[in-house]
């Protein structure tokens, strides 16, 4: 059981920024990528970013080039810088961490609300 516990989420004016965090404990040894997701009301959850514990990143479109991931992994922890944010920007964002598709490792953090105001 891997148990993730987000924070950093809240209510910012447009044009502000953001750091969220996800901090992994429990049965944390086959997790092999850590990311985080969006979640808009009536709208299918979307890739923010991800990262790999080779440190290799992939980022969604939409927020690419106003975001940047990083890991400690030190502290098993994923974080997550997003600046000039828009409204558009805001939903509950989600930590999610796998591993290798045979070790079936899938877990879902609960989510943090992140609020862009105009």
């Amino acid at each position: 059981q891997v148990h993730l516990v987000e924070s950093g989420g809240g209510l910012v004016p447009a044009g502000g920024s953001l750091n969220l965090s996800c901090a992994a404990s429990g049965s944390i040894a086959g997790i092999t990528t850590m990311g985080w997701y969006r979640q808009v009301p009536g709208k299918q959850q979307k890739l923010v970013a991800y990262i790999t514990i080779a440190g290799g990143t992939m980022y969604g479109d939409s927020m690419k080039g106003r975001s940047t991931i990083s890991r400690d992994a030190a502290k098993n922890t994923v974080y997550l810088y997003m600046n000039n944010l828009k409204p558009e920007d805001t939903g509950v964002y989600s930590c999610h961490v796998w591993g290798t598709s045979l070790s079936g490792l899938d877990y879902w953090g609960p989510g943090t609300q992140v609020t862009v105001s105009s």
